[in-house]
């Protein structure tokens, strides 16, 4: 029994040691064949510029965290990276950028379209008190004071409008809608079919007959003002006081940490809602930090790992498979009992990653009084020396950043923020703080709490296009349980929309006699 039980485990480890040596020469030949390949295939170098955060990206791309002896006499690190880009890759950044063109040419396009219309709408009350002066100015009756009284009038009028106007449509873009606004595009229609018919009135009724009666063609001036204004009014309805009234609730998830916010919208279709979302994702929602998710991946991959089984014989071996699969279930069962405390590890570890945040945290906060305390010095110093000798901001940031530098180089690796904070922007926010005599809490709170999207760099954060995916369309309205995503190149956000349920109120009227009482007091009292 012992010699079979050390004959099959001498075959066991034979034949792992020859299929090892097998897939060697196989993954030996295949690595000659790729790098035949890479030789052969075309590829492009670009050479990057040093990089700009100041601990690096090697956090983000999952190496791990260097020990408290790392930085003794360093403040920064930069270094020259190369990335490869294939054709693959230059033929997207082709298409990337012709689709920007496309957005621009699109949005110059409907800017040039609303301009033209606008001075359609402004020359065509002017056009008709001039035309006839111009046409026919000897059969003109003469304009009386109703008259000149009405051309007060149309001025007024027509810069009342086009102040409204200006101040309603003509504002900067927030961003560029996939689908066509319905509402702006139906009272543009209204707008041009209105101003049509004028125009056709017009050509009929005074330009054909040549109308003699001048009070007349002004009053008819005035009555298009009128109706435009109308309709201006209706554009502030349909625009900007429909959706004030709020009327669901819309539930905003994170597809990648959960991270979740609540918002109340009014009757907006489903891409102004994600156009407000976005607005208020950016403000409200903590910044993507993709290097947090990194490791939670990298120990579920590590538990999910189970242990590799070989067949030694072969199929054909009828006795060897069965005591491989009897092997095998044994070590699956030897490996679930090893993934039931792996919770144990992952208290463990998340305790000792508490536990060198705070102390990290606490070397940076005394590290940073110290730093400001000594500007503190340097500031009595320097209110005795000449101005022309006296610090900015600048050079006393410059001059205390070294002696903070390790110890924020190593709490922003600890927490994984090394990617969010370049060496330049602390600089800066260290010379604000400076300028504006703040304390070494308020430089801290950029570094110890995450803040919003906004806070950080618009070129790392910003992007450039999110994606609208919806099984309805677009252009139509919020319904209870409308449910949309908002996709980036990270992450997408997961909206569902849940309708504000009607309130009903009641009242309950109270007597004010009813809780009245009367305090009677014992004439004698004890001595």
């Amino acid at each position: 029994m012992d010699t079979e039980s050390t004959y099959s485990g001498y075959s066991y480890y034979s034949g792992r040691s020859r299929s090892s040596h097998r897939h060697g020469e196989r993954s030996r030949d295949h690595h000659k064949s790729r790098s035949k390949d890479s030789r052969s295939e075309k590829s492009v170098t670009i050479n990057m510029p040093p990089a700009e955060p100041l601990l690096g990206d090697s956090a983000v791309r999952g190496e791990p965290v260097q020990d408290d002896n790392w930085g003794e006499t360093t403040t920064a690190v930069t270094g020259t990276s190369e990335h490869s880009l294939s054709q693959e890759d230059i033929v997207r950044i082709t298409k990337d950028l012709e689709d920007s063109v496309g957005l621009d040419c699109r949005r110059y396009l409907t800017l040039t379209l609303t301009v033209i219309l606008g001075l359609l709408v402004f020359l065509t009350p002017l056009a008709f008190l001039v035309l006839p002066h111009l046409l026919w100015p000897e059969k003109l009756q003469g304009c009386g004071t109703a008259c000149e009284g009405l051309f007060i009038s149309v001025a007024f009028k027509l810069l009342i409008l086009l102040l409204a106007i200006w101040a309603l449509f003509f504002r900067p873009p927030r961003a560029g809608l996939p689908r066509v606004f319905v509402f702006r595009a139906l009272l543009a229609v209204l707008v041009l079919l209105l101003v049509v018919s004028y125009w056709l009135f017009y050509g009929v009724r005074i330009l054909d007959s040549q109308d003699e009666n001048y009070q007349g063609i002004v009053q008819y001036a005035v009555s298009l003002v009128d109706a435009l204004l109308f309709i201006h009014y209706l554009a502030i309805v349909l625009l900007e006081l429909r959706q004030l009234q709020l009327c669901f609730s819309v539930c905003v998830t994170r597809s990648t940490d959960g991270e979740t916010r609540h918002y109340n919208l009014g009757q907006l279709s489903i891409q102004r809602a994600a156009l407000a979302i976005l607005e208020h994702y950016y403000c409200d929602f903590p910044v993507h930090n993709p290097a947090l998710l990194s490791a939670s991946k990298s120990r579920a991959a590590k538990h999910l790992a189970g242990l590799k089984v070989y067949n030694v014989d072969g199929p054909g071996n009828n006795a060897a498979a069965g005591l491989a699969h009897s092997q095998s279930r044994a070590m699956i069962a030897a490996a679930a009992r090893r993934r039931d405390s792996s919770h144990n590890e992952l208290y463990y570890e998340e305790a000792e990653h508490e536990r060198r945040v705070r102390k990290r945290k606490a070397r940076l906060v005394v590290a940073v009084e110290e730093a400001f305390t000594h500007i503190k010095h340097m500031q009595e110093e320097e209110q005795k020396k000449a101005p022309g000798d006296v610090m900015d901001p600048r050079e006393a940031a410059q001059a205390i950043f070294p002696s903070m530098a390790r110890a924020l180089q190593k709490y922003l690796r600890t927490t994984k923020q090394q990617h969010c904070h370049s060496m330049e922007s602390i600089q800066q926010h260290l010379a604000f703080c400076i300028t504006n005599s703040m304390t070494p809490k308020a430089f801290l709170e950029s570094y110890l709490t995450p803040g919003p999207t906004l806070r950080y760099s618009r070129d790392h954060w910003l992007a450039r296009q999110w994606t609208l995916i919806s099984e309805a369309s677009v252009t139509s309205g919020l319904k209870d349980g409308t449910v949309f995503l908002l996709k980036c190149v990270d992450f997408s956000l997961v909206v569902t929309s849940k309708k504000i349920p009607y309130i009903q109120l009641s009242e309950e009227y109270i007597d004010p006699k009813s809780h009245k009482f009367v305090l009677r007091l014992q004439s004698e009292t004890s001595v």
